[in-house]
């Protein structure tokens, strides 16, 4: 019979899960990965400018003795190796960074040096990283020199098998030489390259000034120095404040010159574009402009660029302005851009903080010193091991009968040494290992003036390490001789940015020259129906209307002009002529182009004359004076010109040309007084014009008191009264008036 097979113990319950707050589950989980990709990943370190990837790389290159001068060797080898031991991310993403480091149009000192295809100022991508090879500069090893005398602090790798520097010694100021970018979680950093030069004699300025601000500092370096060159446009001012909170931006414009191609033609050629900008986006775009008929005053656009870049504009003609052309191209194309500068950086290498430039470089020079204290003790001890080793060299040397008699005769002859010459075990251990060859007269002659001169060495680092100005003398040294390496008398120190003040056709409205100029009559309706008829159209009396609607407005004008429309809100709008609906059919509703509110209605709508001004009025007879210029709106919600009282509209818009300025009243009274009384404002309520009793105010206008009083009646027939005759209703601001005089249109208008 078959035994029944036994059954396996029950096993035990599973323990009761341990209830968690969601939100504070979420919050420490987000933290964590907030402060790793801060930390990790994003920010670079205020002391040698480098983010990890950047400098793990950097590291690798150096475990693989990839040195300046050595064999180049395969980038998979190389990106390989850094994602085994040290970043243990993406291939992809470390083969990025490697490229951007080798990049001459991307990077301002270029710590890679690359051989094969890296890309190109075009936008083109690198080849794989199985077809190109690299190795370090000689900047590169600027920035890791040292690393082996115990410069830095190491730390465990991912894997915790390697052990990785936390930071490098940087002989060089890295973080503003080649600048750095990078988006982090809540904040982000964005630093322009500088030039090293530049920065190295603000480094010893610091030294000997070390409260000196950022501002004093630009005295020596002026702004950024991009890799691609470019004319920097800001004011000093405006860069001194950069500079000063580590926040702003730089306006970046290519460099062109005017060339001349013969028989009075020219074309504009760039040589040098905007930092990050692609030259075939750029160039893409420029074309699309020209189809697009965005760009009026340029007939065609070319790239010529070999190793340099020639970027050649041709005009439409001859007599076209090359400072409004390229003006017109800088306002729409990536020939100009804005750098952005936030130098949100980790401090010390722990806290993220937006630094301006002083504090920036201090943080590097206050590294240098410690990187000179840690090299030097390192040095110190090596010495003092050294010197341990010679003193029982010498003693050896005295008893050297003895000792080989010990060596050949005692079974333990290092605890015979020790105890007969009172060696340590390093001496004895040193004695032991030495060949009998060494042991010649001029050896130990050799060893007597090494022990001396290690003993001077001992001295001076021993004094070194307890004397500050010293220390800062040493690294002053320093920084002089990188300065001495990469001045500005060479090729790669040279700087590449220039400074300019922004030309006067800056401040020019490019209207007129972007738009071809053409005669048009603005035509507005009652209900605010707007279109713009070809040529200048004295009668319109012709013109058919939707409905029942009926004509404002009409006047003449050009297709670069700009529109003025004024809403009985108080609001003024801007309209551009070149973009008004055309004479073929009854136009388009105002309200369509601008945002004008619910309810309001057009005032009135004119032609932008720069320099002139209106007196603008509410019906409770509240108003000013307010010039144009200040009327105008970018915007479609349009300016705030005369605020207003619920239940209160603007009324009056009339031309202030003139020194008097003529009132009526619904009340049908009139007020004559100085326009002088009446104060010029951007915007506001005003002053009260006419006192009412009842109403409000019908009309007014401006004119030349010596020339009289004009208007209009119903019939289109002009009546004036001259200056005598108008003696009783001159007054002050704000009076009641009376009746006009005889002949006064019934609808209380001047027409």
């Amino acid at each position: 019979m078959a035994k029944a097979p036994t059954l396996p113990p029950p096993s035990a319950p599973p323990p009761a899960p341990d209830p968690v707050n969601l939100r504070d589950a979420l919050e420490e989980r987000y933290l964590a990965y907030a402060l790793s990709t801060i930390m990790g990943r994003a920010l670079p370190d205020a002391r040698d400018g480098l983010k990890p990837v950047h400098r793990r790389i950097l590291y690798g290159m150096q475990i693989l003795k990839l040195d300046p001068g050595t064999a180049f060797k395969k980038c998979a080898k190389i990106v390989g190796d850094v994602m085994g031991s040290f970043h243990p991310h993406g291939d992809q993403a470390i083969y990025d960074a490697l490229v951007r480091l080798a990049q001459d149009f991307s990077s301002r000192y270029p710590l890679v040096d690359g051989q094969g295809n890296f890309g190109n100022i075009d936008g083109d991508s690198a080849a794989a990283y199985r077809y190109t090879e690299a190795r370090m500069t000689d900047i590169a090893g600027l920035l890791l020199e040292g690393i082996e005398e115990d410069a830095i602090d190491f730390r465990d790798n991912y894997s915790g098998d390697q052990r990785e520097p936390i930071v490098l010694p940087a002989a060089l100021p890295n973080l503003l030489a080649n600048g750095s970018q990078g988006i982090a979680v809540g904040m982000a950093t964005s630093i322009p390259p500088h030039n090293l030069a530049e920065l190295c004699d603000a480094a010893l300025y610091l030294i000997t000034h070390p409260k000196a601000v950022s501002e004093q500092l630009m005295a020596f370096v002026p702004g950024p120095d991009f890799p691609t060159g470019g004319v920097i446009i800001d004011t000093p001012e405006q860069i001194a404040e950069t500079y000063k909170t580590g926040r702003g931006s730089f306006r970046v414009r290519s460099r062109w010159a005017k060339e001349d191609t013969g028989r009075g033609a020219w074309v504009a050629v760039v040589t040098e574009i905007p930092y990050g900008v692609q030259k075939g986006r750029l160039i893409e775009k420029l074309a699309e402009l020209i189809n697009d008929k965005k760009l009026p005053l340029v007939a065609d656009v070319r790239d010529e660029s070999a190793e340099d870049v020639r970027v050649v504009i041709q005009p439409r003609t001859r007599e076209t302005d090359a400072a409004v052309m390229m003006e017109s191209l800088f306002r729409l194309s990536e020939l100009e851009s804005r750098f952005p500068m936030n130098m949100n950086v980790l401090v010390d290498g722990v806290v993220p903080r937006v630094v301006p430039l002083a504090d920036a470089l201090r943080q590097w020079l206050d590294h240098r010193r410690e990187v000179l204290l840690r090299r030097s003790r390192h040095r110190l001890a090596e010495i003092e091991r050294r010197l341990e080793v010679l003193a029982g060299m010498l003693i050896v040397f005295l008893h050297l009968d003895e000792v080989i008699r010990i060596i050949r005769e005692e079974d333990e002859p290092k605890d015979a040494l020790k105890a007969r010459f009172k060696l340590s075990d390093i001496q004895a251990n040193y004695v032991l290992d030495t060949r009998l060859r060494s042991l010649r007269r001029l050896e130990e002659m050799q060893l007597r003036s090494e022990y001396d001169k290690l003993g001077r060495e001992k001295g001076e680092i021993e004094g070194l390490l307890t004397d500050e100005p010293k220390q800062w003398k040493i690294v002053g040294l320093q920084i002089r001789e990188v300065r001495k390496k990469y001045g500005p008398e060479t090729k790669i120190g040279r700087r590449r940015t220039r400074f300019e003040g922004a030309p006067e056709a800056a401040d020019a409205d490019l209207t007129e020259a972007m738009i071809e100029r053409e005669p048009v009559t603005v035509v507005v309706s009652q209900k605010g129906w707007i279109r713009a008829l070809k040529g200048h159209m004295a009668d319109v009396s012709s013109l058919t209307f939707k409905g029942d609607d009926t004509l404002l407005a009409s006047f003449f004008a050009e297709t670069t002009s700009k529109i003025i429309v004024v809403a009985s809100d108080g609001k003024a709008y801007t309209l551009d002529a070149s973009k008004l609906p055309g004479g073929r059919g009854f136009g388009e509703p105002v309200r369509l182009i601008v945002d004008i509110g619910d309810g309001e209605e057009i005032l009135a709508v004119l032609p932008f004359a720069p320099g002139a001004k209106m007196l603008i009025a509410g019906a409770d007879a509240r108003g000013f004076v307010v010039a144009q210029d200040d009327m105008i709106s970018s915007t479609r919600k349009g300016r705030a010109v005369l605020s207003v009282d619920d239940g209160v509209k603007a009324r009056v818009l009339a031309p202030a040309a003139g020194d008097h300025v003529a009132v009526i009243g619904e009340n049908r009274k009139l007020l004559i007084f100085p326009l002088a009384e009446v104060p010029e404002m951007p915007r506001g309520k005003g002053v009260r014009l006419q006192k009412y009793k009842d109403g409000g105010i019908s009309d007014a206008k401006v004119f030349v008191l010596k020339d009289g009083l004009t208007w209009r009646d119903s019939a289109g027939r002009a009546f004036s009264v001259d200056k005598a005759g108008l003696r009783e209703w001159m007054g002050k601001r704000a009076e009641a008036g009376r009746l006009p005089m005889k002949g006064f249109p019934k609808n209380n208008r001047f027409g």
